[in-house]
């Protein structure tokens, strides 16, 4: 039994793209994204991540004003949903344009690399930052990849990015660490970082994992259909939890949740309630408070 598990943070995905490999074009329109939104911390979402460029395999990059134009009224209709809000972008312009909206996270695929003004602005905000581990860029990342020691290879660029953060002036638990499952790996590199994931944890910070529908899930479970994929992505999660992953970033939050604080009581060898959910109903809004641990340290 392992007293000291934390409760896991669900992270809820909010593609607002064309294109993602998962649901692209399905909460393109605002009014749509938010609704979905809304729906996600309904159903247990201490985060919502919102993002307005697929980082799909082979995806074209999207331009900053298109990326403003897709996430700023998503952000500001969320903006009392009743969770987090994070922004899934590598440009500062709009990560900076995201935290003036209300997100006080910036998920940054290229680990403070793709903008040279990102780090000094997550430093002057004071926000989170997750840096995530990828090979290449989203166009070339599955194309052949190869490490020495894939764990060993990612937990030294997570390292060196954390010190890059930490001397640009972010504090260091202010940033949390995701290997990057799928981005630029095969399928026996994300099951190793799967197995090996304390290792990462390691490293001191809390650790995201992203594996919500990924098509190494469908080839191993022949399921072609993306949404068909949740019982894969649950089987991922909790082999997470269990070394020591401390946030999920999913699509399919309830089943997620669930699944996770099961496993949490089951790690803890006890049962304690974590997270209750009151919805407050006005004639206009409904708002919904959690009361879950959701700032990781």
């Amino acid at each position: 039994m392992r007293a000291d598990v934390p409760d896991p943070i669900v992270m809820g995905v909010v593609n607002v793209t064309p294109d993602s490999f998962s649901d692209g074009g399905a909460w393109l329109d605002p009014d749509a994204a938010i609704a979905h939104g809304r729906g996600l911390v309904r159903e247990g979402a201490d985060i919502l991540d919102i993002g307005g460029e697929s980082t799909r395999p082979g995806a074209d990059p999207v331009g900053e004003a298109e990326e403003l134009r897709r996430v700023v009224p998503v952000l500001e209709g969320l903006a009392d949903a009743g969770a987090r809000l994070s922004i899934d972008t590598s440009k500062a312009a709009v990560a900076a344009a995201a935290i003036d909206a209300g997100a006080t996270i910036v998920n940054d695929v290229t680990a403070l690399r793709g903008d040279a003004e990102m780090a000094p602005l997550v430093a002057a905000r004071g926000c989170e930052v997750c840096l995530m581990h990828m090979l290449g860029e989203p166009r070339t990342m599955q194309r052949d990849p190869r490490y020495d020691d894939v764990v060993g290879d990612v937990k030294a660029f997570l390292a060196a990015r954390l010190a890059f953060a930490v001397a640009a002036g972010i504090a260091a638990e202010r940033v949390w660490l995701d290997p990057g499952i799928g981005f630029g790996k095969t399928i026996d590199h994300n099951l190793e970082l799967l197995a090996r994931l304390d290792e990462i944890v390691g490293l001191g910070r809390p650790v995201v994992v992203g594996t919500s529908r990924k098509s190494f899930l469908g080839t191993i479970t022949g399921r072609d259909d993306a949404a068909e994929r949740v019982p894969g992505t649950i089987a991922t999660n909790v082999l997470a939890l269990a070394r020591g992953a401390r946030v999920f970033r999913v699509h399919d939050v309830g089943q997620a949740r669930d699944a996770l604080l099961v496993a949490a009581a089951t790690l803890r060898g006890r049962w304690a309630p974590a997270t209750t959910t009151s919805k407050t109903t006005t004639s206009r809004t409904t708002s919904t408070k959690r009361t879950t641990a959701s700032r990781p340290s």
